[in-house]
């Protein structure tokens, strides 16, 4: 992301038309890219960001987290503030949660996503000036020809109380959970998923962050930033307020083999997917997907996905739980202030920065300038 995020106001001014997948540093649908390195079926990623940073975690440029009682503080005091972070590697399908509360504030908004290299990408978001809702929302492909896809859902005051979100992702569906209650699905055949070509269907990071959607008065005039000011709520107030959204710990299940993620083609499709890691002591070279949502190899594994998580968003992933599965955790002791939840733990206080400038410029600007007709 951002070396420096002075240049957002910059953008916000000169942008009309954004959303969170405009840009790639390589699309792989467009040329060959480098592979991407995947968690892997049977490692569950869990990060327990009460006990401090993790290097499970890519902090963007121009991002300093403070960690307290309550986890990770992404913490906004101006208008150029975009506090973000990616996970360490992919998953190619899988269950993510997130126990967190959304940042307050006017024009403030909290973002939970997953998004791929071909701009792929599922979300979760809340704007600062609605303690009431969530919206989950998708994109397929970069393809931003219609803002019909998101959902607002009712949520218990989500700035004032921690809950837990996830999102369950496969060939055959998304559903989306809060507190274990499904809210949303989406199957891959759906009319808004144009039959699968709009589908999110290739590996994702999972990116997690809080940035402004409306920085000033001006901005909210401005035609090019109007759209995106009306769905944030109006212009954010700076001064001796801290804008800060929680993050208390994130949990993820990579469907996929593991190794490195490739496309084998340029059409994008999951089919198309290889995976250098194995599955079941099988390497590689080919998958189909059942009528029951589990993804399974033909001569091989690029996916070992299985149909859970449809009547919990905790339900325990078999591809967590198998034979000879593993948790990576990280961090050193503390304690929450957070209500109880069902957690592993974790450790490792290193974090690392990979984005540069324009990374940032997007996952700020993008997650909401694609919603001005919305």
């Amino acid at each position: 992301m951002l070396s420096t995020l002075a240049a957002t106001a910059v953008l916000f001014s000169s942008l009309s038309l954004v959303n969170g997948q405009t840009f790639t540093d390589c699309n792989p649908t467009a040329k060959t890219c480098p592979a991407d390195e995947g968690y892997g079926k049977g490692n569950t990623i869990f990060t327990d960001f009460t006990k401090g940073a993790s290097d499970n975690w890519e902090i963007a440029d121009g991002t300093t987290l403070t960690y307290g009682t309550s986890g990770a503080e992404f913490n906004i005091k101006t208008s150029t503030d975009a506090p973000t972070v990616s996970s360490d590697k992919y998953i190619m399908f899988g269950q993510v949660d997130v126990f967190l509360k959304a940042s307050p504030g006017t024009g403030i908004v909290s973002s939970f996503i997953l998004e791929s290299d071909d701009l792929d990408e599922i979300d979760w978001e809340w704007l600062g000036s609605t303690d009431s809702s969530v919206e989950s929302n998708f994109f397929g492909k970069g393809n931003t020809t219609t803002y019909d896809r998101a959902i607002y859902h009712k949520v218990a005051t989500p700035i004032e109380t921690w809950h837990n979100y996830s999102i369950t992702w496969t060939a055959a569906y998304t559903k989306w959970y809060i507190d274990g209650t499904l809210m949303r699905t989406l199957n891959y055949g759906d009319a808004l998923a144009l039959n699968g070509k709009n589908y999110p269907q290739t590996p994702m990071k999972i990116k997690m962050g809080s940035w402004v959607g409306c920085a000033s008065a001006a901005a909210a005039a401005a035609t090019a930033t109007k759209g995106t000011c009306e769905w944030a709520g109006g212009p954010a107030t700076f001064g001796t307020t801290t804008w800060t959204m929680l993050v208390a710990n994130v949990t993820i299940n990579d469907f996929g083999c593991g190794g490195k993620y490739t496309y084998s083609d340029m059409t994008g499709s999951w089919q198309s997917i290889k995976s250098s890691g194995t599955c079941d002591g099988s390497s590689d070279s080919g998958s189909s997907v059942t009528s029951s949502a589990a993804t399974k190899s033909t001569s091989g594994a690029v996916l070992a996905q299985t149909s859970a998580g449809n009547s919990t968003a905790k339900t325990t992933m078999s591809t967590a739980t198998a034979s000879g599965s593993t948790t990576k955790t990280t961090g050193s002791s503390s304690t929450t202030n957070a209500p109880s939840q069902v957690t592993t733990s974790d450790g490792n206080p290193t974090s690392k920065s990979k984005y540069g400038f324009i990374d940032v410029a997007v996952i700020v600007l993008g997650l909401g300038l694609g919603y001005l007709v919305m």
